[in-house]
Parts: structure tokens; sequence; C-alpha cells
């Protein structure tokens, strides 16, 4: 499904609205995550558990060792939402302050201190492309990409402007093993679980 191009707002938000409850209606019966990109509906069929989610409970761990009590690394429900951006994305870890988290409905995006996704292997580009083209255009200031498929990631910040809005300015890519900074907070990356690797001999051979 792609969002047509226009220069009225109206039509892009109705056009929003109703992918939007698309995507509640389908989160409720069809497994997997659903997003809404300004390219459309996005659908990462995650396995449940493994090493998506192991990754994701490690992160989150790791980081809430190092951060004030303040703020939590929250792998949890709800959606992270800019409507005027036509954008719903929903973070595997985003760190918030819990006075930000206490809100009915969506987590607005510039209360998000970063964003954190596990590559799955049924959609990867959707961390590695759709994201780094969406997390700045919400204002989201940091974002953290950790990849089972190959043991490495990357954290992308400093949000500058360029003629297609918004975009990272800086990317420092990792190795599983070394430490990582994420935002003012650095955790170590020795231990994280990989896909198994008939799983990458299977996308190769795709």
């Amino acid at each position: 499904m792609t969002i047509a191009q226009g220069n009225s707002r109206q039509g892009a938000s109705h056009l929003y609205l109703a992918m939007r409850e698309v995507v509640q209606s389908l989160d409720e019966v069809i497994p997997g995550k659903f997003e809404i990109t300004r390219e459309g509906i996005v659908h990462d069929m995650m396995s449940p558990g493994g090493p998506h989610e192991v990754t994701a409970a490690h992160v989150s761990r790791r980081l809430e060792k190092v951060m004030p009590d303040e703020l939590l690394a929250h792998n949890g429900t709800p959606d992270v939402e800019d409507e005027p951006e036509g954008i719903m994305r929903h973070p595997d870890v985003m760190v918030i302050a819990w006075t930000d988290l206490n809100v009915e409905g969506s987590i607005d995006p510039r209360a998000v201190v970063a964003a954190v996704e596990i590559v799955s292997r049924s959609n990867p580009d959707n961390d590695w492309v759709g994201k780094v083209r969406d997390y700045p255009l919400m204002g989201i200031p940091v974002y953290a990409v950790f990849d089972p498929r190959t043991g490495t990631g990357a954290v992308f910040t400093d949000i500058h402007p360029t003629p297609d809005g918004p975009r990272y300015a800086t990317r420092k890519d990792f190795v599983y093993g070394e430490d990582v900074t994420i935002a003012d907070w650095t955790i170590p990356t020795d231990g994280l679980p990989r896909y198994k690797d008939e799983s990458a001999e299977e996308e190769h051979q795709g």
C-alpha cells in the first residue's frame, strides 16, 4: 500500500487515519508488528521469543542498569505516533521518562530519548532503511540498530536538515562484543544471540 503524493495535508491525514484503523484491526488477528510509514503499511512478521526478543530484553536491562531512575528502557506498548508526518512506529526498545510514558494513547516521538530496533529476518530493510528515514522525521534524536543476522549494529545521531527532510548526520558502527554508546549511556554487547546459520543460508538462497 502506497501513500499518494499531493499537496493536501488534510487528504494525507484522512488516509493516515484510515490506515491506522486498518492496523489496529489487523493487530488483533494477525501475528507480527504493523507500522505506518509515508509509503504505507509495513508488516514485520516476527517470531515470538528467540534471538529477537532476547536481544531486546538484554539491551533494555543493560540500559536500565546505567540510566537514572527517572528513565526506563521500555519494550512494551504503546506505539510512537507522529500524525502530522503520517508515521506510526513501534520501537523494540525506547528510552523514555516515566512521566512521558504515563499518557493515554500513543507516545509523542519527541519525548523519546532513544529508539532501539532489533533487525528481523523477515524485513531487515524496515530497520536499516525505513526507520533510518522515519525516526529523524519524527524527531527521535538517537536510533540504535542491533542486527542478529550479522552480529553488528549502528547508532545514528545528530539530526540535521537536508533537501529530503531531517536526517541523521552521524553513524557509528559496532560489532557484537564491543561496548556501544546509546545517547548518554554505554553498555556491553557481549553475549547477544545470533540468528541460526540455516536461516541466513535460506535468505541468501532466496
